[in-house]
């Protein structure tokens, strides 16, 4: 079987798809850079990959915050007139709540949150495009026409391969290909890249601030809670086992040790019924694998306060 027309094409596209990613990189390097602007907490969630639901509390507080809403334990309520500057993103939360509270003078935290659906359609896009307005992140293309042109050539290579290769396992693997890449394409759309100084924006999340109080969601509704070090005992075995909701990560440079030479990393677990969510040292690799939300279960080390390993590990959207 002669594959020597069809990896050809196959080639000639990857080196067409290898020049449009060139080209975006190299126009951004030339692009000046955006003047530094403080970012909005909702704004470095979403540099951070953090999920929808995330996102709309993010808000929530930071409006809270700024007195555009008052939020008493776990109910809230509109306020008249707030402080600063009002985003796009912001007023699709305000006007939401004011939907929900329909006309009541408060309503629980939890009960104000939108469908997912709407969240990831309506305000997702609002925060991405602060991103972009505040120069902490980019479209790679200007408009969909490189991804559908780029998507629509892949019928050549793929039928250059069918034609030489029939059903068999390379004309599948070629079908496959070309539609998991067709896919990504379209999908992907314009892309949402971060610029440099939405990498700095997203780097390490601070330690929690003040009274280290973190609103968390314990599935009755929203709470505070105090994230305190897990406590250290010295005639603990040096195994146990701890299970809970990821409700807050944050990264201490220049303090190095055993875990890390330059930074330490800190993951806060809470029980669903305590006060207090306990904080502990984890490996940058566990650090970065868990977000905000996750329910977890670990084997530590109750004598340094650090986890050892992973048990289980749920992501819940």
């Amino acid at each position: 079987m002669d594959l020597v027309w069809p990896a050809s094409a196959w080639a000639l596209w990857f080196a067409a798809l290898a020049a449009a990613f060139g080209l975006t990189t190299r126009r951004a390097a030339a692009a000046p850079a955006a003047p530094a602007a403080p970012a909005p907490p909702a704004v470095v969630e979403l540099l951070r990959g953090l999920r929808a639901g995330e996102l709309f509390h993010a808000t929530v507080f930071e409006l809270a915050r700024r007195e555009w809403v008052t939020i008493r334990g776990d109910r809230l309520s509109l306020s008249a007139q707030g402080e600063g500057r009002v985003w796009p993103y912001e007023q699709w939360v305000l006007d939401r709540v004011a939907a929900r509270l329909a006309g009541a003078p408060q309503a629980p935290v939890v009960a104000l949150m939108p469908d997912s659906g709407d969240l990831d359609a309506e305000f997702v896009p609002l925060v991405r495009q602060s991103a972009i307005d505040l120069g902490l992140a980019r479209r790679r293309w200007q408009s969909m026409l490189v991804p559908l042109l780029l998507a629509a050539a892949l019928v050549v290579p793929w039928y250059v391969t069918i034609s030489h290769a029939g059903v068999s396992w390379p004309g599948w693997i070629a079908t496959a290909g070309a539609f998991v890449a067709g896919v990504a394409l379209l999908l992907g759309g314009r892309g949402f890249l971060l610029t440099p100084l939405g990498r700095e924006a997203a780097g390490p999340e601070p330690a929690p601030v003040d009274a280290r109080q973190e609103w968390i969601f314990t599935g009755d509704g929203w709470r505070g809670v105090l994230v305190e070090p897990a406590p250290r005992d010295a005639g603990a075995p040096k195994r146990q086992e701890v299970e809970g909701r990821v409700v807050k990560r944050w990264i201490v440079a220049g303090h190095g040790d055993d875990l890390s030479s330059s930074r330490t990393c800190y993951v806060a677990l809470h029980d669903g019924v305590s006060e207090r969510a306990a904080a502990y040292r984890a490996k940058e690799r566990f650090y970065q694998d868990v977000l905000p939300g996750d329910h977890v279960r670990l084997l530590v080390n109750p004598r340094r306060g650090s986890v050892v390993s992973v048990l289980a590990h749920e992501r819940r959207w």
